[in-house]
């Protein structure tokens, strides 16, 4: 069993393979974005936690201004490179998280935005901090694959979990305890917040990956990230690699992958 790691460490390590290997989110949860809340290139935005700019990166293109924070300076540098990669000059990439917000005297801000971070957040905490925040008129928009168990997973996904449990042990590890998933649902924090008028929307799509980029996805995950596995990393993937061969010889992977929005606004 390699040593625990700090979330630091496996943030950081994985920064490289999140850019590379997340699918993002469905396209058209921007065009929802955009159509409901009449984007027109002027707007601000908050993407709070914002990783190597998932979110922040297309909201660019339809708003005036993004400020996207995140705890770990390598996902910044590398929401950095990709930005200057697209001539995406209107984000400011900033240090910090949801508790440091209250303190940064930012500007108002429409929409504040945030993928899977929320989980790992103070969420009703963040909520009333986000209300002195954003416009009368704004919102809060959690996007995310969905709740675990919402779609059936890929077949090729129990191979890899397999392997990890047999390296990592059976529960996902997060630093130097274990991750699980909050019980009560992101719509019940909402419903008790000031954002409490509530809007889900869902759109799924068929994901196709080849091998080499299964083997990066698995990297791009705080569980089974360089820093967890440590020197287990090459037999990691020599082993992930043998299975999923077995499994798929053609080297192509499936996947339906979900996006879930929720909105949330002021009643």
């Amino acid at each position: 069993m390699t040593a625990a790691r700090t979330p630091h460490e496996l943030f950081i390590s994985t920064a490289p393979y999140y850019a590379r290997f997340r699918p993002g989110y469905d396209p058209a949860l921007y065009d929802m974005l955009a159509a409901r809340f009449a984007l027109d290139g002027t707007q601000r935005i908050l993407d709070l936690g914002t990783g190597t700019g998932v979110l922040a990166l297309p909201l660019a293109r339809l708003v005036g201004h993004v400020t996207a924070i995140d705890p770990e300076p390598g996902m910044l540098d590398e929401g950095r490179k990709l930005a200057a990669e697209q001539n995406l000059t209107n984000i400011d990439w900033v240090e910090g998280d949801s508790t440091t917000v209250p303190a940064m005297n930012l500007d108002p801000v429409l929409l504040t935005v945030m993928g899977a971070a929320f989980h790992w957040m103070d969420r009703d905490q963040t909520l009333r901090d986000l209300d002195k925040l954003i416009n009368p008129d704004g919102a809060v928009v959690l996007a995310s694959g969905g709740a675990p168990g919402d779609v059936d997973p890929a077949p090729w996904l129990q191979i890899i979990a397999d392997v990890r449990t047999h390296y990592l042990g059976p529960e996902r590890r997060a630093g130097s305890g274990t991750y699980t998933h909050p019980k009560e649902r992101h719509q019940d924090v909402l419903a008790r917040s000031p954002f409490s008028n509530i809007d889900t929307a869902c759109w799924d799509r068929t994901v196709t990956r080849t091998l080499d980029e299964v083997i990066g996805l698995q990297f791009s995950y705080s569980y089974s990230s360089p820093a967890q596995l440590g020197d287990q990393k090459d037999a990691f993937e020599r082993d992930v690699r043998r299975a999923l061969t077995e499994f798929s010889p053609a080297g192509v992977f499936d996947e339906l992958v979900r996006t879930e929005a929720i909105v949330a606004t002021r009643p």
